[in-house]
């Protein structure tokens, strides 16, 4: 089981932002900053879902699933890159968001730097900064 492919992804976010009474963006970089959000969470609550679902999600499993192994690897690395980008964002805001548009949006470097109103080198230099405290959060 993967986390989710590119369409239901796209759709989803599609759905949870259409379904705001007011989409309030007033410019192309504060949308693509915005959908790298929403992106985020739809993983995020995709994984928190099925986590409860394989604790039971109050149904009685009369099966043993032996392909769940790799899916549960998947799920807890996303959520630990998901709680080391919320203590990251409170020190960093900048970083944390050049780290979710890319690792949730998908975003280039070009896109994040016309986003952020930033250059690309600055984006490279965020994420090789970001790599390495992330990964100081992660181990």
């Amino acid at each position: 089981m993967t986390l989710l492919d590119t369409t239901v992804l796209v759709n989803e976010s599609w759905l949870r932002l259409s379904g705001q009474e007011r989409l309030n963006v007033e410019s192309r970089r504060q949308f693509f900053a915005y959908a790298s959000e929403v992106m985020r969470s739809v993983i995020v609550d995709q994984i928190r879902a099925r986590r409860a679902a394989r604790r039971g999600g109050g149904v009685k499993a009369d099966t043993l699933d032996t392909s769940i192994g790799d899916s549960v690897a998947a799920d807890e690395q996303v959520l630990s890159v998901h709680e080391a980008l919320e203590s990251l964002a409170k020190v960093e805001p900048r970083l944390a968001k050049g780290v979710e548009m890319r690792y949730f949006g998908g975003l280039s470097e070009t896109e994040i730097a016309d986003a952020l109103a930033i250059n690309e080198r600055t984006v490279r230099r965020d994420w090789d900064k970001a790599q390495l405290l992330l990964a100081a959060m992660l181990t």
